[in-house]
């Protein structure tokens, strides 16, 4: 009874110890419900995660593909651009006549002799335009006398000369012309005419200005020994004053050879001026304040544009008498019977290196032909405008197109023109 009493007692323990294990393993179940859910979750979140992140991955690398594609089309557009500037550059080459690389040929720019008078420093500056604008071929300047550009030519360190006065020139020029050691391409412009000038007022007076007639009978050289006064030198009284050309002009030299050979240097010094332009402004000076000036001068030159001037008379030209002249220069020498200066062809000369390597500008510097009115115009505007050689070749390149069109083929004349603009 007792030990029944006891079991009775103990049940409802034994049964409530069941429902708290029957609880506890509820919960574990739960929890490990949990746990797997969660798992299951998270390893399907992160699936899913990385299955976003290959789709962005795949995205992002299918927006790179696109973005290359795009930018190998712009590549390839610029490429196009370039190939399309590369045939214009070829179109334009082959507009150009296919000409050679003249440059690379000579081994550096076309070089012009530079005679310090105005005259040949506008006609080389018409040349390099056309050279540099319409041929594409680069050029430059090299300044000296008759003798350095003369050897220059011969060395092929000058190529090209648009105003050689032939008949200047010392015989042994002809000779190597003859021999071609340098290229005459004939005349830019002929009949320039030299020698021993005053203004006119000297001989005829200018009643307009006031001027007497300072000496009536002087119109041949031979009267010059009885005038010499009126030119007295200013630095030395005891002589007259001609003025010579610039030193280290071919003519120069044969002044002085026409002085001592007509006795004239025992009456007159020999001046020479420092420059063209100095010699032009001892005329304008003595001219503005109606003074007496004897002395070289020559044309085509703008003086005689702006001045009235009488030629002094000589001995007529004839070939001995030059050749004896030049001969006799060259030696500082006199002559028994001198002579006026001729008329003189004033011509184009390249040398042998240009002539080689450069057939088209050889056609064009042959072809270069000018006049004495269309150059004393381009020397006139240098004088009104005080302006450059350059600034007077591209304003003469303009005002005369009709001109040098005619030296050069079409396309080379639009390429100029299109400079000129």
């Amino acid at each position: 009874m007792q030990r029944s009493l006891r079991t009775w007692l103990f049940l409802p323990v034994l049964l409530s110890l069941a429902l708290v294990v029957a609880a506890c393993e509820a919960d574990d179940d739960a929890t490990d419900d949990v746990v797997d859910t969660d798992d299951t979750e998270i390893v399907e979140d992160t699936d899913d995660a990385t299955d976003d992140a290959v789709v962005d991955d795949e995205d992002d690398a299918a927006t790179d593909d696109e973005e290359a594609v795009v930018e190998d089309d712009g590549d390839d557009a610029v490429a196009e651009d370039d190939d399309a500037e590369a045939t214009d550059d070829a179109d334009e080459v082959a507009d150009e006549g296919d000409y050679p690389d003249v440059n690379e040929l000579i081994g550096g720019d076309i070089i012009f002799g530079d005679f310090n008078w105005d005259s040949a420093m506008f006609h080389n500056r018409v040349a390099q335009f056309i050279i540099e604008e319409g041929y594409g071929h680069q050029t430059d300047v090299l300044p000296g006398s008759t003798l350095p550009i003369l050897q220059g030519l011969e060395d092929n360190d000058i190529h090209a000369v648009t105003e050689m006065w032939v008949q200047n020139m010392p015989e042994w020029y002809h000779e190597e012309v003859e021999a071609g050691t340098y290229h005459d391409l004939g005349s830019n412009y002929v009949g320039a005419i030299q020698g021993w000038f005053v203004p006119t007022y000297v001989i005829e007076g200018d009643e307009e200005r006031g001027i007497e007639p300072l000496a009536p009978d002087l119109s041949h050289v031979d009267d010059l020994a009885d005038v010499w006064e009126v030119f007295e030198d200013e630095e030395d009284s005891s002589m007259g004053r001609v003025y010579n050309g610039v030193g280290g002009w071919e003519a120069t030299e044969i002044n002085d050879v026409r002085l001592r050979s007509y006795g004239l240097d025992e009456y007159y010094n020999s001046f020479l001026p420092g420059s063209e332009a100095a010699l032009f402004a001892s005329l304008a000076r003595e001219y503005d304040r109606g003074e007496p000036w004897i002395g070289y001068l020559w044309t085509p030159s703008w003086p005689f544009a702006e001045y009235e001037l009488t030629f002094i008379e000589e001995p007529e030209y004839t070939e001995e008498c030059w050749e004896e002249v030049s001969a006799a220069a060259q030696e500082q020498g006199t002559v028994d019977e001198a002579c006026g200066f001729p008329e003189v062809d004033v011509n184009v000369v390249v040398s042998t290196e240009l002539n080689e390597h450069a057939p088209h500008l050889v056609d064009f510097l042959t072809a270069y032909e000018s006049d004495m009115e269309l150059t004393n115009a381009a020397l006139l505007y240098i004088s009104e405008n005080d302006a450059t050689p350059e600034e007077a070749a591209e304003w003469w390149l303009m005002e005369y197109e009709d001109v040098w069109t005619a030296w050069v083929s079409d396309d080379v004349a639009q390429r100029v023109m299109d400079a000129l603009q």
